[in-house]
Formats: structure tokens, C-alpha cells, sequence
């Protein structure tokens, strides 16, 4: 699939059938909804598009996450939840048997996952595992990731739910299963085999649950949801609410770029247009412009960049400049990246 934006001239939730929502950062904030999220989804089912909320955090069972989307407004069951824990059990599959010990170091979600999976869950690296799956869980200490850290030195397969290294929260950014994933990699030196976004696992077994057709991934992370929508080669919708901005998409290496823009999930209910390159130079995307002289990024109307104007024409501000950048960086030529500015779309 082409590393540039797309265009869909009719709404993404009439073009693509599934969308595999992320959740933290996308739909809520911690425990706080995002705006726009709840009527987006909404509108987008109403057009006929389904939705697989895919999360990176294996804490939660599936019904919890569907309860908590329930709560604020988006009606949701189990069976509309894909988790980094399921994924992870998945994994696991893949090399061992059923009933192989396997020590959980996790949350409620991740230990569902792993004994629905057919194996024996055990708690102490003396009950000699032949694998150690870890994933985030608030209330994990350092009596855990101690076991983990006996159970791998002793040769237990690593297996980690996902590599986030933060997660967002109401009150801003905390640890994520990465970074305590990493305690355990620092004590033992081994490199643990990640089930979770940017590897393309969950997007698979999420298509292959409904029977998708044309999935869209949507998500607000760069390298874990987009990332893993090049990976497994399926379109993916960048939303601006969460841990990537929009500077962040003008600088984005090829493997983590979207081949949407939008505001937030309201973005799913109008057509996108990609921006294309004038002779004059100049990339256009509505009426905004953006163009590369001698590594340095230009826009028009810059005012745009600081928040003026429409979200809409911020967006396609942030489109264009896409398109002058990438092409720019794809054709070998460097961009200064003290020239790209911060490029907020909402007024908030």
C-alpha cells in the first residue's frame, strides 16, 4: 500500500465496512470520553459500519471495556472488544501446548485470556513455567516482575502483551506495560516477543472475527496503531486526541504513517481529500497549501498552524504539509525539522 495519504470521496464509514478502533486516547481519556467519539460512532453504524474497539491494554476483561464504553455512551459487548491480552494468548498458541504452566503477570484480563487459551496458570517461578506473559495491570509491583525475572533467567519463553512504554490518562501520561516490561528485559537481558500493536496480531484476529471485508484501523498512535496498520497492509485513520500530533505526522517515518488525517471520530463521517501537487510547486488540500524550499517546510496560510481558521482547514493544513514532507523525505531530500511547527486542530 502507497506510503502517501489517501483520498475517499464519500464517507470512511461508507467506504469500509469494520472499524478496529483503539481505545485509550481515541474514545476516552483515562475515564473521561473524548468529544465527538460517542456521536461519532453513532453516525458511523448508522451508515452501516461496524466497530472492534482493539486495545493495547490487557488489564481489563473484554466485558469491563464494553461496560466502560457503555457508560459513556457507546453501546458495546465483549464481543466488540479485542484486547492485547487476547493476542497475547494467541501467541502463546503458536509454540506451546495445551496445559504447559505459564506465569501471568498481569491483570484479570490477561489471566482470563491465557486460561481460556488451555494453560495452567501459575504464579512463582519455582512452579517452573515454560513461559512468563506479562501485561499492564495497575496494581503489578516489584514482587512481580521479580517472579517474571526468575522465571526468564531460568529460560521461560518472554512473552509481553504489548511495548507501549506510556499510557495516557485523565491526569496526562503514566507508565506503560513497556516501561515495566522493561524491568524485567533490564534484569535479565532478554527481549521479550510482543503479541500487541505495532505487530499486526489483533487487526487479524479482529478481521477474522466479524468477516471484515474492507477494515479501517483508526487510532491516535503513531507507533503502535499505525504502525501496525502498515504492517498487516490495512488503511489507517490517524485521530488527533491522543499521543500523536499532527507535527508528529509531517515528521513520520514511512512505516508509521496514516493514510487518513482527521480531527477526532466525527472524522469517519465525510469524505477525505488527499492532497495533490500543483505545478507550481505547492501541495493543496482544500484551501490550504504547503510546499519544501531547501529543507524547510512553508505553509499557506500559516496562520492555520497556530490554530486559526476552521478544524476542517487546519486538518487539510496538516494534509498538505504531509504531502510536501513525505515526498520530500521520499525523494532523499532532508526536512529541517526545527520548520515544522506545532500544528494544533482543535480550539482546546
Amino acid at each position: 500500500m502507497s506510503g502517501t495519504l489517501l483520498g475517499c470521496d464519500v464517507p470512511l464509514a461508507e467506504r469500509y465496512d469494520v472499524a478496529l478502533v483503539d481505545l485509550d486516547g481515541v474514545t476516552y481519556r483515562g475515564h473521561e470520553p473524548i468529544d465527538g467519539a460517542a456521536s461519532g460512532i453513532a453516525r458511523a453504524r448508522a451508515l452501516g459500519m461496524r466497530m472492534v474497539f482493539v486495545t493495547n491494554n490487557a488489564s481489563r476483561e473484554p466485558e469491563s471495556v464494553a461496560g466502560q464504553l457503555t457508560g459513556l455512551g457507546i453501546p458495546a459487548d465483549g464481543s466488540d472488544v479485542m484486547t492485547a491480552a487476547q493476542a497475547a494468548a494467541s501467541l502463546l498458541t503458536s509454540r506451546l501446548s495445551p496445559g504447559q504452566k505459564v506465569l501471568v503477570v498481569g491483570g484479570a484480563g490477561l489471566v482470563t485470556a491465557v486460561r481460556a487459551a488451555g494453560f495452567e496458570i501459575v504464579t512463582s517461578a519455582d512452579d517452573e513455567p515454560v513461559a512468563v506473559v506479562q501485561g499492564f495491570a495497575p496494581e503489578l509491583g516489584w514482587v512481580n516482575l521479580a517472579e517474571a525475572a526468575y522465571a526468564v533467567e531460568r529460560g521461560a519463553w518472554f512473552v509481553a502483551s504489548n511495548l507501549d512504554l506510556s499510557l495516557p490518562t485523565a491526569r496526562g501520561f503514566a507508565p506503560g506495560n513497556g516501561a515495566l516490561v522493561g524491568a524485567v528485559q533490564a534484569a535479565t537481558g532478554i527481549v521479550p516477543d510482543s503479541a500487541g500493536k505495532p505487530a499486526p496480531t489483533m487487526y487479524q484476529l479482529a478481521i477474522a472475527r466479524v468477516g471484515a471485508r474492507a477494515p479501517l484501523v483508526v487510532g491516535d498512535r503513531l507507533d503502535t496503531d499505525l504502525a501496525g496498520a502498515r504492517a498487516g497492509d490495512f488503511p489507517g485513520l490517524h485521530v488527533l486526541t491522543g499521543v500523536s500530533s499532527a507535527r508528529d505526522d509531517i515528521l513520520a517515518v514511512p512505516a508509521e504513517r496514516p493514510h487518513f488525517i482527521g480531527a477526532d471520530l466525527r472524522s469517519l463521517l465525510v469524505p477525505h481529500e488527499a492532497p495533490a501537487r500543483e505545478g507550481d510547486g505547492w501541495w493543496r488540500c482544500g484551501g490550504a497549501a504547503a510546499r519544501v524550499v531547501g529543507g524547510v517546510l512553508q505553509l499557506h496560510p500559516a496562520s492555520q498552524s497556530e490554530g486559526g481558521g476552521t478544524v476542517e482547514a487546519r486538518v487539510d493544513l496538516v494534509r498538505a504539509a504531509c504531502g510536501a514532507a513525505w515526498s520530500t523525505v521520499d525523494a532523499g531530500i532532508a526536512i529541517d525539522p526545527d520548520s515544522v511547527p506545532e500544528m494544533p486542530v482543535h480550539s482546546d
